[in-house]
């Protein structure tokens, strides 16, 4: 397993969409804290996720989320 920082983002009227389509869809990112920048104008959400590939940390989201977003793989370093 690697971990991958996902890094969606969308338009303003869109906020609504993206948050609801998570109800219809099962994954363990549901009902989970992550961080966003909807509140303040930014339009983007972050998730740190483990996952075999890129492609199935995508598949953690919904259709319409993962469409719009890059997953890329992330290691923690230590900053001297």
């Amino acid at each position: 397993m690697f971990r991958f920082l996902l890094q969606h983002q969308h338009e303003p009227h869109e906020c609504g969409v993206v948050y609801a389509s998570f109800r219809g869809h099962t994954s363990s990112l549901r009902r989970r804290t992550t961080v966003a920048s909807c509140l303040a104008g930014g339009h983007e959400i972050w998730w740190i996720v483990e996952a075999a590939t890129d492609l199935d940390a995508l598949r953690l989201l919904p259709r319409y989320v993962a469409e719009r977003t890059r997953a890329s793989r992330v290691d923690e370093v230590s900053i001297p």
